[in-house]
């Protein structure tokens, strides 16, 4: 019960919102489709987080998570610098690209200094040896192996903390009630599940596939009149 209760603990540190890397400060395109008026209502926010959950996250962050979970279990390093620079290619958008490594560099940083494990320090010099940049989806899942976590568990913590950022950035930016965001988060229970299961073992065929509007999006943020997030 300890051993379960020690990781529940590690897990739940891993995702907690209050972690000084600047998650916060990110939209990832979501501020342009607020100020186009695409997404403006509790329908349109919902029908956008189920988007990226069903047709970007699971192609993309979720993947390329667990394959890195899966690669560092293996002490792979040569793949989990692949999988790096695959990720670094799949980002389009300069804004998404530097906001994801950025936190990944900043989340390395903190558990660095907690979890003493080889693969991981080793991945750590490589990105001080600019031989990778550190995304964030690869340094969790690297972070998340070390730790010993549940696969799992760990995808639904990812895609959750995901889900939260985005949830609470429509709901300053629409804006809508707290009650709406609840709502929202309550019904994805569901759908966060079904990703995990889609995100277990990921078909590298279609490995970075995402849709175009957000793309779009993200890049047209960097010429956005008046913005209260980085990306």
């Amino acid at each position: 019960m300890a051993s379960a209760l020690t990781q529940l603990g590690g897990l739940l540190h891993l995702v907690d919102p209050t972690l000084p890397i600047g998650g916060f400060n990110h939209s990832n395109g979501l501020e342009t489709f607020v100020q186009q008026g695409v997404v403006n209502s509790k329908a349109s926010l919902m029908a956008y987080l189920e988007t990226q959950l069903n047709q970007n996250w699971i192609y993309n962050d979720g993947a390329y998570l667990s394959l890195a979970f899966d690669a560092a279990l293996a002490d792979d390093l040569t793949e989990l610098i692949k999988l790096d620079h695959y990720l670094a290619a799949s980002k389009i958008a300069r804004e998404s690209r530097e906001g994801s490594f950025k936190l990944g560099v900043r989340l390395l940083k903190i558990f660095t200094r907690y979890e003493q494990n080889a693969t991981l320090l080793a991945f750590q010099q490589q990105i001080q040896q600019q031989q990778c940049k550190g995304f964030f989806p690869i340094v969790f899942g690297i972070i998340a192996a070390a730790m010993q976590l549940d696969k799992a568990e760990t995808l639904y913590a990812f895609y959750y903390n995901s889900a939260v950022g985005v949830i609470t950035n429509g709901v300053k930016l629409i804006p809508l009630s707290q009650m709406d965001g609840q709502d929202i988060l309550f019904s994805l229970r569901r759908p966060l599940a079904q990703a995990v299961e889609n995100s277990l073992c990921p078909d590298l065929a279609w490995l970075g596939a995402t849709t175009f509007a957000n793309d779009i999006r993200a890049m047209q943020h960097e010429q956005l009149y008046s913005r209260l997030y980085m990306s």
